[in-house]
């Protein structure tokens, strides 16, 4: 009966922790973010900001790989040299963004709109951007 315990617990353990989602953000980088807009070189990588309105934040630097972004309102933010590579800004609201030397590559940018956003030095590899909007921001599908 022991044994057949042991065996239930070394199968039981490792899909706990394959099913355990991956949470890598510092909690308290984020609560900053929520009281303040401001989070210049935080750790935000693989956050939960969905749906979040954060006009005018200032997250230059920030560490945003992988975070879910889906629905966010970044008009008039600074991710300045942020780090958003893989993060999934599905119908994020981008107008007069600060994307100067960002990191975009793998970023999901569905039906995000992206208005006027500055992204000079922005590195912009495998970018999804089926329906999204993009006005007077030099984006675009195909080419290096």
């Amino acid at each position: 009966m022991m044994k057949l315990q042991r065996l239930a617990t070394l199968v039981l353990i490792p899909a706990l922790v394959v099913a355990s989602p991956v949470r890598a953000e510092n909690p308290e980088h984020v609560q900053r973010l929520l009281d303040t807009r401001a989070c210049a070189g935080c750790d935000l990588s693989g956050a939960d900001l969905s749906g979040m309105h954060l006009i005018g934040a200032d997250l230059r630097n920030a560490d945003l790989q992988g975070a879910n972004l889906t629905g966010i309102n970044l008009e008039g933010a600074d991710l300045t040299g942020a780090n958003l590579e893989g993060a999934d800004l599905t119908e994020a609201f981008l107008t007069n963004a600060s994307l100067n030397e960002t990191n975009l590559n793998g970023t999901n940018l569905t039906r995000a709109r992206i208005y006027f956003a500055d992204v000079s030095g922005a590195e912009m590899q495998n970018l999804t951007l089926t329906d999204a909007e993009i006005v007077g921001t030099p984006i675009s599908v195909g080419g290096d």
